[in-house]
């Protein structure tokens, strides 16, 4: 029913920055039956006439809704900002983390600075009003300044709660478009330490008109007894209600938070205890379903990455592949071991595949340094793709200087071999190929037949390394080519110009990110 109401309230007052006034309104309302209550408590010590005592009530009424409602006006500016920020269409990441802060401690903010200016205005005048009222004598006047206290912090704590209601709404409104990765400050009011608050305020409250009502001597000598003794007595039982309760609190929230945080540094065995059958045991058994759950996502991850480019891993898991596929302009590199077939007839199998593994081992690093990822391997030969499904604009460049490391890394390889690379540039379809429930995310087009091509005619001109015209022209950096002239490769109708590198180095490479 409170939410409700608050929400309507929202709706009709909260897109303008006058909505301070409502929560002033209610904020005095919720103080102006405390004070009333006090007034009346305390007129039963001293049995002035009845008017007397509407007189006093008015006054502090009138003081403390006043008082109260320069308070509030500390908030306004908050929601000026907060109005400013709403109507912007795209804020900033910053600017979003600024009044998220803004609203969540202005409640706590104004309340620590302004709670005992506030007390003091309305209750100094009010007990001035009643001594001469009520003629009490100095006495009477300084029993009901010791009297006011428990109902004034019982108020402060009533008002900030109500204050902290209106501003939920406001809270949601920005927390929706708070990005994640803002980080978090903690700065609004603990926990804990409204545990400590509110129990101590209600039990001396409680204490104080248990005594006063239901019967006291009369005189200012009473009053102050009675405001002392309900004190006393309201704080020593709420000591213990405080510790108790707030151990069965904040114990398991303190446990849930520093699990947290070893999930949050990458632990994803943390786990918490299930110690309670309420609410709070509820979300430890939810926090170690989901701590479990991201742990198996990363054990899949990590077995994705055992047979396919964590890029991909990534962009799966994303759930962000298209399903038919996009075309996108890359640079394809192919190579293949030379003369792997004399090789493999002089060679046991478990050798064969051991120096292929160990030959692969060197080359991904190479290709995974210039920011590609391995599409697939065939045989004794690899297939690697620049520019998808991170985009590179100078993925030619890339394709290039890894191709020429390649080469050298083998070549100065303990297993005796050689490759020869081939790179092209043009557009393919990446996306998930397969059927039946297996799918592989990979590149087609003749882009990819031409890069295998090219390396093949490696064998022909006698060199390591060979790109078509279309990567030369998209090279961004400085290299020293010299042209093998057009070669026929298979399956294209009309001769490709191929390039060769003079040297392995060249001026401008292009530098990686970190």
């Amino acid at each position: 029913m409170r939410e409700r109401i608050v929400r309507w309230l929202y709706r009709r007052c909260g897109s303008s920055a006058n909505y301070w006034a409502v929560m002033a309104v209610a904020q005095g309302a919720s103080s102006v039956f405390v004070a009333v209550v006090t007034v009346v408590l305390a007129a039963t010590f001293f049995d002035p006439p009845l008017t007397e005592v509407v007189v006093v009530a008015l006054v502090g009424s009138v003081l403390t809704m006043l008082a109260i409602g320069a308070a509030t006006m500390r908030v306004r500016p908050m929601l000026v900002r907060f109005v400013a920020w709403r109507a912007e269409p795209d804020p900033s990441h910053e600017e979003t983390a600024e009044i998220w802060a803004d609203a969540t401690t202005g409640t706590w903010r104004t309340f620590r600075r302004s709670s005992g200016i506030v007390n003091l205005l309305a209750v100094l005048p009010a007990t001035a009003v009643a001594w001469w009222q009520w003629d009490t004598g100095l006495p009477g006047a300084l029993a009901m300044l010791v009297a006011c206290v428990i109902p004034a912090f019982y108020g402060t704590v009533v008002s900030y709660s109500v204050g902290e209601l209106l501003s939920r709404p406001i809270v949601d409104e920005i927390a929706a478009r708070l990005p994640d990765e803002v980080p978090f400050r903690s700065g609004g009011l603990s926990l804990a330490r409204r545990i400590k608050f509110a129990l101590p305020a209600y039990t001396t409250t409680a204490a104080m008109l248990s005594v006063g009502l239901l019967g006291h001597a009369d005189g200012a000598r009473s009053l102050a007894i009675t405001a002392l003794v309900s004190g006393v007595v309201g704080v020593l039982l709420a000591t213990e209600l405080t510790v108790l309760v707030g151990d069965a609190v904040t114990g398991q929230v303190h446990s849930m938070r520093e699990q947290l945080v070893r999930v949050r540094g990458g632990d994803l065995s943390a786990r918490t205890l299930v110690s309670t059958g309420d609410e709070l045991g509820e979300l430890a058994h939810d926090f170690n379903l989901m701590a479990r759950g991201l742990q198996e996502r990363e054990e899949i991850r990590t077995a994705f990455g055992t047979y396919m480019d964590r890029s991909v891993v990534d962009l799966i898991l994303s759930g962000d592949v298209a399903p038919e596929g996009v075309e996108v302009t890359v640079s394809i590199l192919f190579c293949d071991v030379r003369g792997f077939t004399s090789y493999a007839e002089q060679a046991s199998a478990p050798e064969v595949i051991a120096t292929l593994n160990d030959m692969f081992t060197a080359i991904v690093p190479v290709v995974e340094k210039h920011g590609g990822h391995v599409d697939k391997f065939l045989g004794d030969g690899m297939l690697a793709v620049f520019g998808t499904p991170r985009p590179l604009a100078d993925h030619a460049d890339r394709a290039f200087a890894a191709a020429c490391e390649i080469v050298d890394v083998v070549s100065l390889g303990s297993s005796g071999l050689s490759v020869g690379a081939g790179v092209n540039t043009g557009v393919v379809v990446a996306g998930p190929l397969g059927g039946a429930g297996r799918l592989n995310f990979s590149v087609i087009g003749d882009a990819v037949n031409v890069a295998a091509r090219v390396e093949a005619a490696t064998r022909q001109t006698g060199d390591d390394v060979l790109i078509t015209s279309a990567t030369r022209a998209a090279l961004h950096g400085e290299w020293d080519l010299v042209s093998r002239g057009g070669i026929e490769l298979k399956g294209k109708a009309a001769p490709v110009e191929l390039f060769a590198p003079q040297v392995r180095s060249h001026v401008g490479a292009p530098a990686l990110p970190q």
